[in-house]
């Protein structure tokens, strides 16, 4: 029986910190590798490999993966606008950096903000909320405008808006999982959904941009891809997965706001992209709103 803690403990601070720093390191690490795998090409191959490691992991498990529940449409939906989100982020780190867009990416929580009113009429936005989306808003024009200049990092808004769109497709993800039967399957199936899909679409999808498939791996290359599908696609998601199951989904949520300062630390470290003050204050007004958005309502009476 499944224990749910009301707090984080020494360990789920520990675990989420790991994984916020993986994800921030892992934009990185995709753009290193950009100048040997073409980018969708990439992200299929991550993709085939989670969805086979995740196949395994189900079989050890016992967790049915192909009974009838009526989930195939939205699962399907769920698993498109998943790969379109991964497209999205791999193409755009060709033209922008991977700090820049690990913050547009982030500001996924404010497309369900938007969107999940319009399917509940219940979940109406609180004036609290609106103002983090006016945060976030004013964050993502701030850092947008910086993009269509020479300073900085240069030209960077097509990266930039594709960072924007994937996003969106992340966060439109999260809704279809929220408002559907997803909601009533177990973690391993939804993810199998998400990552079969990507698994079938981004290598159509790089086949038809006629990037080059290249076999003949660095050591880099196989190490990058390794931890790209063993650690990002297939251990991090499940490990997000039981902490949500046995912590509070706030709590746990709090940790990614770290995941776009690592990227930040370690673009500039590893890459060194430029940190520049409209980057720093579009993340802070990101960041910012990104809280608002989430803070509950007060208890009633």
């Amino acid at each position: 029986m499944n224990v749910r803690r009301e707090h984080l403990d020494s360990r789920a601070a520990a675990i989420l910190l790991l994984c916020c720093l993986f994800w921030g390191v892992q934009q990185v690490l995709v753009k290193a590798t950009l100048p040997e795998l073409a980018p969708i090409f990439q992200a299929g191959v991550r993709f085939v490999g989670a969805t086979l490691l995740l196949g395994l992991w189900c079989a050890w498990r016992g967790v049915r993966l192909f009974q009838r529940d009526g989930s195939l449409a939205p699962g399907l939906l769920a698993g498109g606008l998943f790969a379109l989100e991964f497209a999205a982020m791999f193409l755009g780190l060709q033209y922008t950096t991977a700090s820049r867009l690990t913050v547009f990416l982030y500001t996924s929580p404010f497309w369900v903000a938007l969107v999940v009113p319009l399917l509940v009429p219940t979940e109406r936005l609180r004036p609290v909320q609106w103002v983090g989306l006016a945060c976030a808003f004013a964050g993502v024009a701030f850092a947008l405008r910086e993009g269509f200049t020479q300073g900085g990092a240069g030209l960077t808004w097509q990266g930039d808006v594709l960072g924007l769109i994937g996003g969106a497709m992340w966060g439109l993800t999260t809704v279809t999982i929220r408002a559907t039967k997803l909601s009533q399957l177990t973690p391993e199936k939804t993810l199998f959904y998400q990552v079969a899909v990507s698994a079938v679409v981004l290598p159509l999808l790089s086949l038809a941009l006629g990037e080059r498939w290249n076999w003949q791996w660095s050591a880099f290359a196989a190490t990058s891809m390794a931890l790209q599908t063993v650690v990002g696609a297939f251990i991090s998601y499940l490990v997000w997965m039981w902490l949500l199951a046995h912590y509070p989904a706030t709590r746990v949520s709090a940790f990614v706001f770290l995941t776009p300062l690592f990227a930040l630390g370690a673009g500039a470290g590893w890459l060194h992209e430029p940190i520049t003050t409209s980057l720093l204050a579009a993340l802070a007004l990101v960041a910012a709103g990104i809280v608002l958005v989430n803070r509950r309502a007060p208890a009633r009476a």
